[in-house]
């Protein structure tokens, strides 16, 4: 008989995790005001709010974190991590940071400016944030097919060129600073952008003069699905992906706690010296000095060493075969998911989900909370509550997705948590139709409101 599937690590070190009574979670979600971030750690289960910089570091990674360089300048961790990426994705300038919003923060510092426009594929919550924070607008670029959760098109996180070019010829040149193309689309339920669809920006963008950067945060996941979707690209290696994806950009932001495999850090890198002056003034004074900004030495050496294990396809097919096999469960028991199931997370539609609830309550939200109690489980709003209201009208935006992501960290859970979870959502899934009502907000920060909302059931 053929062998099943197996991981391809075995396990050194074991945290124990608490099982909760379904008591136990309605108390402590009530003193969240319903926000699963205001959550204690100790108080979740299996703990699926996000794959940032939650994933299990290798013996390899341990061990390049014991021989960290801690010097203030010219530490030789950097000019590890300076190769590394010099090597995997072509860029000669970088600048470290403590996570991917800082890379963003200092990068938009240089590039962005009141009235600006900024098309993209789906901006993540924190690259609208910085954008918006600027007073400038982030313009959505995705192809249609990405809000279709049915649709199974391949590369749902492609730019649409059309979209782009009337971007391009709607604002004068001067007012885009830069094409951001997120890999993977995290907005869009984790979904890759094709190569060819990287090589059409690039060519558009170089035609009208405008640079594209690379927001990096699975840039390898997005590797691992050219190589097994797009015609051409089977027999080439990740790591030979990788570099003919970044010769398609400028530069790139990172945050290294997904596909670096690291608890904290990030990265800027560049191919403009001109970006580069400008950028290390910004660092300087939001990070730090430019050869450590803001990491220590050890976790630049854990970082080098973690983008060298990530672009395996031994661990690639490893970690997204365990999203699959939740995401598979899911489908198997008539639950709706974005489709084809993704990279980092299964991306539950809850518009479908839970058709009673109106969308002014916050649905996607309601089944997280549900969730919660039901398994103790702790997924993530990626809907109304984190599009946040309109800047100019102060009104909630409503996204065509609405949706529960459920992020899987890295080399930390048993598909045996991931069986918890499916049973989960199957048993409230049954009981859906008696899921009418939702949540109020009772309090709300002015930007990126979904960390810290308080809400109250209606």
């Amino acid at each position: 008989m053929e062998l099943p599937f197996a991981e391809n690590y075995r396990i050194k070190m074991v945290e124990p995790i608490y099982r909760s009574t379904r008591s136990e979670r309605e108390k402590w979600i009530h003193e969240a005001h319903y926000n699963l971030f205001n959550l204690k750690s100790s108080q979740v289960y299996i703990d699926l709010l996000t794959d940032s910089g939650t994933g299990a570091m290798s013996d390899r990674q341990w061990g390049a974190i014991m021989t960290g360089d801690e010097s203030y300048a010219g530490s030789s961790s950097f000019f590890n991590l300076k190769e590394k990426v010099q090597d995997l994705f072509g860029f000669e300038y970088l600048l470290p940071v403590h996570q991917g919003r800082a890379a963003e923060n200092v990068l938009f510092s240089v590039l962005v400016k009141e009235g600006d426009v900024v098309p993209g594929n789906s901006h993540f919550d924190t690259t609208k944030g910085h954008i918006e924070f600027r007073k400038a607008k982030a313009i959505d670029c995705t192809i249609d097919e990405a809000f279709d959760t049915e649709c199974e098109y391949l590369f749902k996180g492609n730019i649409d060129i059309r979209k782009l070019k009337l971007v391009f010829d709607k604002y004068p040149k001067e007012q885009i600073p830069l094409i951001v193309v997120t890999l993977t689309c995290n907005s869009s339920g984790g979904q890759p952008v094709s190569m060819a669809n990287l090589r059409q920006v690039s060519k558009l963008a170089k035609e009208y003069n405008i640079p594209v950067v690379y927001d990096s945060a699975r840039f390898a996941e997005n590797a691992w699905f050219i190589q097994q979707r797009e015609q051409g690209y089977r027999d080439k290696s990740i790591k030979e992906i990788v570099r003919e994806m970044y010769s398609y950009a400028d530069g790139m932001t990172m945050s290294s706690k997904k596909d670096g495999i690291v608890n904290m850090g990030g990265l800027l890198a560049m191919s403009h010296a001109e970006w580069y002056e400008k950028a290390s003034v910004f660092n300087i004074m939001y990070e730090g000095f430019v050869t450590y900004g803001g990491m220590a030495g050890r976790d630049m050496n854990a970082l080098a060493t973690g983008l060298d294990e990530v672009t395996e396809s031994e661990y690639l097919e490893t970690r997204i075969n365990q999203v699959h096999y939740l995401g598979q469960q899911l489908i198997d028991y008539g639950i709706p998911v974005q489709r084809p199931l993704g990279g980092h997370a299964v991306f539950v539609d809850a518009k479908k989900f839970l058709k009673h609830v109106p969308k002014e309550e916050y649905i996607a939200q309601t089944l997280a909370v549900e969730l919660y109690l039901e398994a103790g489980v702790r997924g993530v709003e990626v809907g109304t509550l984190l599009a946040d209201r309109d800047p100019e009208t102060h009104l909630n935006r409503y996204p065509k997705l609405e949706f529960l992501r459920l992020a899987v960290p890295r080399r930390t859970y048993t598909n045996n948590h991931m069986d918890v979870v499916a049973a989960g959502l199957k048993n409230i899934f049954d009981r859906r139709n008696r899921i009418k009502h939702g949540f109020k907000i009772e309090h709300e920060a002015p930007i990126m409101r979904h960390f810290t909302v308080e809400l109250k059931k209606y």
